[in-house]
């Protein structure tokens, strides 16, 4: 390095540089793209602090950076909320140190409770860094044609899909963000999991345009019974916030849902399917695990700055088991109403 290196916040004028090098980065993931900045500030309120590491005036390192303040789930900084990867992008582990020194910095003016990065591949764990992270995260290859992706499925579940394939369902990409939404609303109700604000899934379609694209499934009478909102970055297509009706088991509307979402993406040039995140051993994960796509542990880190221990936050955390229970019995209209205000924690 011919200059000393310089980290400062980003501007409104670096966005473009800073898509750009996510672009051309290795590790570049869609959650680093610029636009979660606009669309977590103005749909949960959550202050960015996107850190950009300079040398020679060009970029060599990013890390998106959120503030999140509850009374009840506590203070954070987090790379980044409500997204699957995050963490440091950079030229070179000195730059990727430097970068996270100067977020350890920061979390400490801000007095947060600790600091969080979600690192897709494993980094070099130093002190005060430790690792804190129980998911999983699931992907394949996307065959030629229907009929080779059918193959390279899973045995049980191939039979599933062959199954859904009789129910006389169908499917469209219209993007329709409120029909996505109320489908994925009473899905996640029925998990006892507060909603987000409809505001976010018309903010990810306005803000990223063609990468963002919706899918619902009806069934013979014309009936939504599933919906995903995917993603589109680098070949491939990564199915985000999905999720069926009450009738969505015994249709095998989701089974039909991924399978058809994995054929459309041949005609995208898409050459992969990433299935985001799960919890090990939760439901989400079993039902991944089938399909026999290769499986990678997530190598998240946290910091503690101000807290004593590590956050969980997790629905098996005893704390939320009462609040679950009580959520599921809770109206469909009234859990739309208050669900915002607790979802804007829980990213």
């Amino acid at each position: 390095m011919t200059q000393k290196l310089l980290i400062r916040e980003m501007t409104p004028q670096d966005m473009r540089a800073w898509d750009r090098y996510v672009d051309c980065h290795q590790d570049g993931t869609f959650f680093h793209l610029t636009g979660w900045y606009k669309v977590i500030q103005s749909v949960f309120k959550h202050r960015p602090h996107y850190l950009l590491a300079e040398n020679d005036d060009q970029i060599v390192g990013v890390l998106p950076l959120f503030e999140q303040k509850s009374h009840f789930f506590g203070h954070a900084l987090i790379s980044t909320p409500f997204c699957v990867y995050g963490g440091v992008l950079s030229d070179s582990e000195t730059i990727r140190k430097e970068i996270e020194k100067s977020a350890l910095e920061l979390g400490t003016a801000l007095n947060v409770d600790y600091v969080e990065l979600r690192d897709k591949s494993e980094r070099e764990t130093e002190q005060p860094w430790v690792k804190h992270c129980h998911h999983s995260t699931f992907s394949s290859e996307i065959n030629d044609t229907p009929d080779q992706i059918l193959t390279n499925i899973k045995r049980k579940q191939r039979a599933v899909i062959r199954h859904s394939l009789k129910s006389d369902l169908y499917w469209d990409n219209q993007d329709n963000t409120s029909l996505c939404y109320d489908v994925y609303a009473q899905s996640v109700h029925n998990l006892g999991t507060p909603v987000f604000d409809k505001k976010l899934f018309d903010s990810l379609k306005e803000t990223f345009g063609d990468q963002c694209e919706t899918f619902v499934v009806r069934n013979n009478e014309g009936i939504p019974v599933s919906s995903v909102l995917s993603f589109y970055y680098k070949e491939t297509v990564l199915p985000y916030y999905g999720g069926g009706t009450s009738d969505a088991r015994e249709l095998k509307s989701n089974d039909y849902m991924y399978y058809q979402l994995m054929c459309a993406a041949i005609d995208k040039g898409i050459s992969k399917f990433d299935f985001g995140r799960s919890k090990k051993e939760s439901g989400s994960y079993k039902y991944k695990k089938h399909w026999g796509m290769q499986e990678e542990s997530l190598h998240y880190r946290v910091a503690l700055i101000k807290a004593d221990k590590l956050p969980n936050l997790s629905p098996n955390n005893p704390k939320y088991k009462m609040l679950i229970n009580i959520w599921k019995k809770m109206p469909l209209g009234l859990s739309r109403q208050l669900g915002p205000q607790l979802s804007k924690y829980l990213g």
